[in-house]
């Protein structure tokens, strides 16, 4: 299948991109990944193994949409728990006595 990556025209197959996968050890995944074979990659590091070019010159959205094409499965990564603001101001036995666990008796 013909693919755009990096306004450069690929030729992959599904069977081409696993002998290429082959024996690349992959690196921990934050965000977008893809499995191939048993493996889960970042799809930056799919993109630069399959391309040989610099995981700056493509999106993440390009090998996406290209691994998606040709029958992989890809996720996206945990969405960034969201940080709750501070409801008061606690002084600093109240937050020893919250961080314990037992309630604060004056």
């Amino acid at each position: 299948m013909r693919c755009v990556i990096a306004r450069f025209p690929f030729d992959l197959t599904k069977s081409g991109v696993l002998e290429t996968m082959k024996g690349v050890k992959p690196e921990p995944v934050t965000g977008q990944s893809v499995i191939i074979g048993r493996r889960h990659y970042p799809v930056k590091q799919v993109g630069e193994v399959i391309t040989r070019q610099d995981r700056r010159d493509f999106s993440a959205g390009e090998v996406l949409r290209s691994m998606a094409q040709l029958g992989f499965t890809c996720r996206t990564g945990p969405a960034p728990a969201p940080v709750a603001a501070p409801s008061a101001v606690l002084s600093p036995v109240q937050r020893a006595a919250a961080m314990l666990g037992t309630p604060l008796t004056v």
